[in-house]
């Protein structure tokens, strides 16, 4: 287990195969710092994944290990994103899950941005 709780790093996860370029993606925008491409499995008619080039797992292994200059350049990029795709008017979504329970599927830390339609409750009502 790494410092987050959450399994160490995977060099193998899909995501770090695109970084790598051994699998395409349809390319939104990419730096230095982060790369940011369209959803293979869009939720939404906008679905954006913006992704970290560094090996972290989660938000907390990246807010904690990540470079001043990495973490202002992803963020950076995901507000220049939703920009780019004319999502600022009408309203867009940011979220990240992150382990198991939060639904993080892929092991390298990535926010999802949602938009192009009303995306409707975040999270259904505790009972």
């Amino acid at each position: 287990m790494s410092v987050t709780g959450l399994p160490p790093y995977d060099d193998a996860n899909i995501f770090a195969r695109i970084l790598r370029g051994e699998i395409p993606s349809k390319k939104v925008h990419e730096d230095e710092h982060a790369l940011a491409f369209h959803d293979i499995n869009p939720q939404a008619p906008v679905h954006v994944l913006v992704i970290p080039k560094g090996r972290y797992v989660s938000l907390a292994d990246f807010s904690t290990q990540a470079s001043e200059a990495e973490i202002a350049g992803f963020w950076r990029v995901v507000g220049m994103v939703a920009k780019d795709l004319r999502l600022e008017g009408a309203g867009y979504r940011v979220l990240t899950n992150i382990g198991s329970d939060g639904g993080q599927e892929v092991p390298h830390f990535h926010v999802h941005i949602f938009g192009g339609r009303r995306l409707g409750r975040m999270v259904a009502r505790a009972e």
